[in-house]
């Protein structure tokens, strides 16, 4: 481990799993598959925390209860040294700190604060730090920025970056902006300005690519559908097994294009539903509106990924 971390930056290394929320037909969660879901996920091999409550888990499209809901099954079915992450989605700054100070009483041990959507409007470094200040002093809890794709518009550049980077309560980046360019910007602005942070290459399709140039881990969707490529991926790729670690980016380049860069980028949450569904690990692919149910083709197309790579037979956890 890079001896520059503080203790809680440690704890954001490695695979993280984001997870998602299983629901029934009717869009409500299944108490039953969501404790099997976090249960197998945390305890597949080189996992070391779990992203709860992100875009993947429908995090921004849950109620309150049913946010705490998951927290509290996560804190009760994983094992103890399981790093949770809770993921903060509300537009409100007020909002966004009783969701913080929920996360804080059902056991999170961060927080990961994601982009108000309004913000694709304009925001300046002011208005990002103060919401993040807030949320940190809300929670008491370590603080993960979230960079987004830099292809929108909620992405922070590298001005409003340094700003967030002067609050003491951060301790990691979930670095998500999928450019490799502007991954390898912050990488190195970060070591240098805060080493003691984590920085977390977390742009599914070019995880390899991230771990060459260095990172301190991952959260990745893509862990709770096939943990063990994921977490040998990253282990290769820390013994500098370049060969071995090719061919794994190989297996599963196919599936990440096929659920992120499919248009339109919306339906990622389904499409990892539905191959969670087609593995038979949950009953129903249901996401909550106005996400929409995919296609019959959209789905004949992730099966056939799946089967390519043979996933359908491989990673059943």
């Amino acid at each position: 481990m890079n001896s520059f971390l503080s203790p809680a930056a440690q704890a954001l290394t490695g695979i993280h799993a984001a997870t998602i929320c299983p629901m029934d037909a009717d869009g409500q969660i299944v108490e039953s598959e969501l404790t099997q879901h976090l249960n197998d996920i945390s305890h597949a091999d080189g996992i070391r925390g779990l992203l709860l409550n992100g875009h993947a888990g429908e995090g921004h499209l849950l109620t309150r209860e049913e946010r705490n809901l998951v927290l509290s099954a996560a804190r009760a079915c994983t094992p103890s040294d399981c790093v949770l992450t809770a993921g903060i989605t509300s537009e409100s700054t007020a909002a966004a700190c009783i969701e913080a100070e929920d996360a804080a009483k059902a056991g999170a041990d961060a927080v990961l604060v994601f982009q108000p959507n309004h913000w694709a409007g304009g925001c300046d470094a002011a208005i990002v730090t103060a919401h993040h200040r807030a949320i940190a002093n809300a929670s008491g809890l370590p603080l993960v920025l979230y960079r987004a794709p830099i292809s929108g518009h909620l992405s922070y550049d590298m001005a409003v970056m340094e700003k967030l980077l002067e609050i003491d309560a951060v301790a990691g980046i979930k670095e998500g902006s999928w450019e490799v360019a502007a991954y390898e910007e912050l990488w190195r602005h970060v070591k240098v300005a805060r080493p003691d942070i984590s920085v977390m290459g977390s742009g599914d399709e070019h995880l390899l690519t991230s771990y060459m140039i260095g990172s301190d881990g991952s959260q990745v969707s893509l862990a709770a559908i096939i943990p063990d490529t994921i977490t040998a991926l990253f282990n290769t790729a820390e013994a500098s097994d370049w060969a071995k670690a090719r061919q794994l980016h190989d297996v599963l380049y196919p599936l990440s294009t096929a659920i992120y860069r499919d248009r339109p980028g919306y339906l990622a949450t389904a499409r990892l539903k539905t191959c969670l569904k087609l593995l038979g690990r949950i009953g129903h692919d249901t996401t909550k509106a106005p996400i929409r149910p995919l296609r019959a083709d959209e789905v004949s197309r992730l099966q056939a990924v799946l089967e390519a790579a043979g996933l359908m037979l491989k990673e059943r956890i």
